[in-house]
């Protein structure tokens, strides 16, 4: 594996909409920036050029997931303060736990490459950490761009139905959403962070989940904003066999058998008839040796709040199994 040593452009050029740059500055050593990335040159360079005017100037770590665009080579040339990983593959989610080796501060803010975090946020995010130890995760407001509007799954995280300890900062969460989160490192790598079998897509929920099965906590944050500009570099198809192959895989890994099995056929019925839902159950079928074997249900307790979760989610927007 090669890799180029570079920190985090502190960027000349006026960001895009959205990313204006606060004034003055007021730099925060406590939080690195991960970012993963694949075949978006234009949407990382975009949202480098954003990050590096940040009044926290975070240390910026981009794990390039054998872009064939050019992407590496363009970040190389104009981000030289960025450290630039090139594992030579495509290592999906698992692209972060590279990053997060070479993390010396306490906390990750992770980062996809058509986001970018709001003036601010960054700082305000390390202070909620530092004031709760077991605070594990904050997970901020998400502002579609350039519409200005706030993603549908907003809307979910503000009405999560668990309840937490009275300290907690904003409303208990049971998952995150890994490109607009704010982590405790040391928390990330005592769970082994995401889970190479998950690859890609929904790959958050079991991280979660095994997060919530140490004792620490998740929520959401409404004065932490990141701005989103979907990419239109994307196969919505693909996505969708990715996320629901690893939503069956994560029932199967964590909850009971009764629950497994209840969710599994709530699936079978709910998702689109279509080719790309009988692949998805296919990749699934597949993979049940593997998934057998590293099975670990959890605790009942546990098990009442991801019950909670599933039937939110059953009527959230956000959830739905389509495209």
């Amino acid at each position: 594996m090669a890799h180029d040593p570079r920190r985090a452009h502190r960027g000349s050029g006026r960001p895009d909409p959205g990313g204006v740059t606060a004034p003055g500055t007021c730099e925060d050593p406590r939080t690195t920036v991960v970012v993963i990335t694949k075949d978006r040159r234009v949407e990382l360079l975009r949202t480098l050029r954003i990050m590096g005017d940040l009044p926290e100037r975070p240390r910026i770590v981009v794990t390039d997931n054998d872009s064939g665009d050019g992407t590496a080579e363009a970040v190389a040339r104009d981000f030289p303060d960025v450290l630039l990983l090139r594992p030579g593959r495509n290592l999906g989610a698992v692209g972060r736990n590279l990053a997060i080796r070479h993390v010396r501060t306490p906390y990750v803010a992770f980062c996809d490459d058509d986001t970018w975090w709001d003036p601010g946020s960054l700082r305000r995010a390390a202070d909620l950490l530092d004031a709760h130890p077991q605070l594990a995760a904050v997970t901020a407001r998400i502002v579609v761009e350039p519409s200005g509007e706030e993603d549908p799954v907003v809307a979910e995280l503000r009405d999560s139905p668990l309840t937490g300890p009275d300290w907690l900062p904003g409303p208990a969460l049971g998952s995150f959403l890994a490109a607009a989160t704010v982590m405790r490192v040391d928390a990330f790598r005592a769970v082994g962070g995401f889970h190479a079998g998950l690859w890609i897509g929904g790959e958050e929920e079991l991280l979660a989940t095994d997060l919530l099965r140490r004792g620490h906590w998740l929520c959401y944050a409404p004065e932490l904003t990141i701005h989103h500009a979907a990419s239109p570099l994307r196969d919505s198809t693909a996505r969708r066999v990715l996320g629901l192959r690893n939503t069956l895989w994560f029932t199967w890994l964590r909850r009971p058998w009764r629950s497994a099995l209840r969710r599994t056929g709530h699936l079978l019925r709910t998702v689109p008839r279509d080719r790309a839902s009988v692949r998805a159950f296919a990749l699934a079928a597949a993979g049940l040796p593997w998934v057998l074997k590293q099975r670990d249900p959890v605790p009942a307790d546990l098990e009442a709040r991801l019950m909670a979760l599933e039937r939110a989610r059953r009527h959230s927007p956000a959830r739905r199994y389509v495209g």
